[in-house]
């Protein structure tokens, strides 16, 4: 069956692309077997379909809370719902919702996030214009295994991206994609290439 990945996408889905690109020239040691989303709009899960991937959603209608009754009735079901897919690991590729304990209690040694800065410096959603505000001259980009906090998780792998005279937000974080994505590859490769060494279901950290 292979080393079985479900991506998380909230957005455009570049990262996925970029796995999707992988598998389908042989570049990718696993099996993309579904893609989910909490949004039906999701031009992710748009590559997705297009690609042949088998896709979910479980819609969250309004933003809510985590912690409160509904937000962990959500991250269930919303778990249920990978679970079908039998992963050996999730990787949230630009999915912009915190998951709750009902989520990462269930799957937290299986969970990966990829973030456009070098972390610990400049987690959350803003990374690549906290860097610039910063004054920093370089940033990169960061893989790590999920954890309950914002971009806290233990670090996996990094790339450094030097911020260039001239740089904005936007052409340096397309910049940082293009390192984004090539990591995100390799690093999934690794840890398909770990779980076949130890026999494991799970890759713990």
């Amino acid at each position: 069956m292979g080393y079985r990945v479900v991506v998380l996408v909230s957005g455009s889905g570049t990262l996925l692309q970029a796995l999707l690109d992988a598998q389908a020239e042989g570049r990718l040691d696993a099996r993309l077997v579904a893609v989910g989303s909490e949004t039906g709009s999701c031009a992710g899960v748009a590559r997705a379909r297009r690609a042949g991937v088998p896709t979910f959603v479980v819609p969250m209608p309004r933003l809510l809370p985590r912690g409160s009754a509904e937000r962990e009735a959500w991250d269930r079901e919303f778990a249920d719902a990978v679970a079908r897919h039998e992963p050996d690991l999730i990787v949230l590729a630009g999915f912009m919702k915190l998951l709750g304990a009902p989520f990462t209690d269930r799957f937290g040694d299986r969970i990966i996030n990829s973030h456009p800065a070098l972390l610990p410096a400049f987690p959350g959603a803003h990374a690549v214009r906290d860097a610039l505000e910063a004054g920093a001259t370089s940033t990169g980009c960061s893989i790590f295994w999920v954890d309950e906090g914002v971009d806290t998780g233990r670090l996996i792998a990094q790339v450094p991206v030097e911020i260039l005279p001239g740089d904005d937000e936007t052409t340096l974080h397309e910049r940082i994609k293009v390192s984004e994505r090539t990591l995100l590859v390799r690093t999934v490769n690794e840890l398909a290439a770990r779980h076949r060494q130890s026999g494991a279901r799970k890759v713990r950290r």
